[in-house]
């Protein structure tokens, strides 16, 4: 999928292999819950959610699902992740196994808290 340069998120998915669109719109829906006010942009050529920064990417691959929420956040839900192939910033969701849809939650709330706290130290200065 990485040959073509995406530009929105509704291209992505339409390039996505059939297999994995069920599973990318179950991410996506779960991270829009957690994150009603986010934007949905293409970032690294695969879709992510941005507040206040970037808070999660995630890409469909042939076995799994790539899960990226920052090297910071794998450090917090490290006992979580640890049943998934990982490494400093991303984790693979199997395609042939559900996706852990509560670990996500968890996941994108503590994006948000983190992102949310660097945005106000930042108007802090």
């Amino acid at each position: 999928m990485q040959a073509v340069k995406f530009t929105t998120v509704a291209e992505y998915f339409s390039a996505a292999p059939a297999h994995t669109k069920a599973k990318l719109r179950e991410i996506r829906q779960t991270i829009k819950k957690m994150a009603p006010g986010a934007e949905e942009v293409i970032s690294y050529n695969m879709p992510a959610f941005k507040l206040h920064g970037v808070l999660v990417w995630y890409a469909a691959y042939q076995h799994h699902i790539g899960f990226y929420p920052k090297a910071s956040a794998l450090v917090v839900f490290k006992k979580e992740i640890s049943g998934y192939k990982s490494a400093k910033g991303s984790v693979q969701f199997p395609i042939d196994q559900p996706l852990p849809l509560g670990l996500i939650k968890k996941i994108v709330k503590y994006r948000i808290k983190e992102n949310l706290e660097i945005a106000a130290k930042k108007a802090t200065g």
